[in-house]
């Protein structure tokens, strides 16, 4: 392997994965719309149904559906049933705490609800 004077062995020990590199990209993939990114930041910060949602931004109820199932499909969010309302929320896993963490820090918003340090 050339090497300019790296530790390119360190470097590949550290890589990502090539299913780890896809899963990150699938979800930054759904961040580059910017609806998406708008009902992403809502549900980082509440817990929404689809048509408290689509009065929040201002969209017909069965496009915010479309994006819900998008992001919900690239594990960004999950959701739960609550009488006949489904409703959604970031999802519980780490990924999902730190592109909170981004979104945040990118608007310059500091969320009473995650630890920023």
């Amino acid at each position: 392997m050339h090497s300019h004077g790296n530790d390119n062995e360190k470097l590949a020990a550290q890589m990502p994965s090539q299913e780890d590199c896809a899963k990150i990209a699938g979800a930054f993939a759904q961040l580059g719309d910017g609806t998406r990114l708008k009902i992403l930041w809502i549900l980082c910060h509440s817990e929404q149904c689809v048509s408290n949602i689509a009065q929040l931004i201002g969209m017909s109820s069965p496009a915010v559906a479309h994006h819900l199932k998008l992001l919900k499909s690239a594990n960004l969010i999950v959701s739960r049933r609550e009488g006949k309302e489904m409703l959604y929320r970031l999802g519980d896993a780490e990924e999902c705490k730190e592109i909170h963490r981004s979104i945040d820090a990118l608007f310059h918003i500091h969320c009473p609800n995650v630890h920023n340090p």
